[in-house]
């Protein structure tokens, strides 16, 4: 048996409505040439004939009738398909996946929890991970991306929100040890840092040039760990704003003393392209906006 080819059946059912080639034509505007070969095609793949030709047009076969009463069955759930597929791109159910840098990942609860509110049967999977996972893995459908903006020409990307870090200590460390007053001072004291993974971020290379081995006691490869170990009274080290404004037992470091700026941080909201219709994305991107433009330096 020849390849069916779908767009025929769709051809004989209008000439089997039509009667005749010529208005089956007139509704496909087309000529009656193409019907013909569209009908020829269908009959030649499934070795039946489907219509008796004569000069006052095409009548049906058994095998045409049967043709013409199942194919309205058919079409109708071609439509149906179609109405469902398109449905999705603005449906609010089922899942939406999101990966997230770690550190940022606890800030998303309050807009995650009202995007839920609003849209109660979708069900939210966060991946945290600071590996960036491609949009075109399929993996997740929505990423947020700390640093510059991202360029690749297949995602959009919106800002959500900018964060600041500086360095901080905590009250008991300061009792116990003061602050560094100049850059000579700095190995006299406890840091906390990330690892080799984040020397590239000018914030972090800056002091840790300035540091011997001796003076960072304690690393990680968390922005996360490293906060918890300032709070904590171990030593001084990188804490956001948005940390340090829930723990006033913190004191920040002048900026000026260390040599370096504060760091400023950007959050960006990406997907593919292929998803801009969809609403799900869309309304997430919106959520995190709203319900992170209060945090922004």
């Amino acid at each position: 048996m020849q390849k069916l080819n779908w767009d025929d059946f769709r051809v004989a059912h209008i000439v089997a409505k039509a009667g005749s080639l010529a208005k089956a034509a007139q509704v496909l505007q087309c000529n009656h040439t193409t019907v013909l070969r569209h009908i020829n095609r269908l009959e030649e793949a499934l070795n039946v004939k489907l219509f008796i030709r004569h000069q006052r047009g095409y009548k049906l076969t058994d095998a045409g009738y049967i043709l013409s009463d199942t194919l309205p069955d058919i079409d109708a759930q071609f439509v149906a398909l179609e109405d469902k597929l398109q449905s999705v791109q603005q449906d609010f159910s089922g899942k939406i996946r999101i990966t997230t840098v770690t550190s940022y990942s606890s800030l998303l609860a309050p807009a995650m929890q009202a995007f839920r509110q609003q849209y109660p049967k979708v069900r939210i999977e966060l991946l945290a991970t600071d590996e960036v996972i491609p949009a075109q893995s399929g993996v997740v459908h929505v990423a947020l991306r700390a640093g510059p903006k991202p360029q690749d020409p297949d995602l959009i990307v919106r800002h959500v929100v900018s964060l600041k870090m500086a360095y901080y200590a905590s009250q008991s460390y300061v009792d116990a040890l003061g602050l560094p007053e100049s850059e000579a001072q700095m190995n006299e004291h406890q840091w906390l840092m990330p690892d080799k993974s984040k020397y590239h971020i000018p914030f972090i290379h800056q002091v840790i040039k300035r540091l011997s081995n001796e003076s960072i006691v304690y690393s990680s490869n968390q922005f996360l760990d490293i906060q918890s170990a300032v709070i904590s009274g171990m030593g001084i080290g990188p804490v956001s704003e948005i940390e340090a404004n829930k723990h006033p037992d913190l004191i920040k470091l002048d900026s000026s003393t260390l040599f370096t700026t504060d760091y400023i941080g950007s959050l960006w909201y990406t997907y593919h392209k292929d998803l801009k219709e969809n609403a799900k994305v869309k309304a997430l991107c919106e959520f995190l906006i709203d319900h992170t433009r209060h945090l922004s330096v």
